[in-house]
C-alpha cells in the first residue's frame, strides 16, 4: 500500500496559537483556508479549502473568472499576484466600489 484514504480534503484539521474567528481567511505555508467557525486558541477546529465565499477586497474591480489572491498584509483579496498567495477565481465580477468579491476557493 502506498497510501491510505484519510479524508476528502474539503476542510482539514487546524489548532491555532491564537484565536480564530468564524470567517477568518488563515494561511499556513501554501495553504489558504477559512475558518467556518471559532477556533479558541491551542484548540482542535478545521479550515476549509474549498467553497464560496465572499471576501473583502482591495480597491478595484474584479471580473468574473479572475485569479483572486490573499493579501495578507493588508487582509484582504486583491487580483495583484506579486507575493500574495492564489486563494481561488472570482464567480461574479465585482466593481470598484463593492466591499467583497466572491470566490471559489481552492483549487
Amino acid at each position: 500500500m502506498n497510501a491510505r484514504f484519510v479524508q476528502d480534503g474539503n476542510a482539514i484539521d487546524y489548532t491555532p496559537s491564537a484565536a480564530v474567528a468564524a470567517g477568518q481567511v488563515v494561511t499556513a505555508g501554501k495553504i489558504i483556508g477559512i475558518a467556518k467557525r471559532d477556533i479558541r486558541a491551542n484548540e482542535l477546529g478545521a479550515l476549509h479549502l474549498v467553497g464560496v465565499y465572499d471576501i473583502v477586497k482591495a480597491a478595484g474591480a474584479v471580473t468574473l473568472g479572475a485569479e483572486v489572491y490573499w493579501d495578507a498584509t493588508a487582509t484582504n483579496a486583491t487580483t495583484t499576484a506579486s507575493t500574495n498567495a492564489l486563494i481561488g477565481i472570482a464567480v461574479a465580477a465585482a466593481a470598484s466600489g463593492d466591499e467583497t468579491v466572491r470566490v471559489r476557493i481552492g483549487k
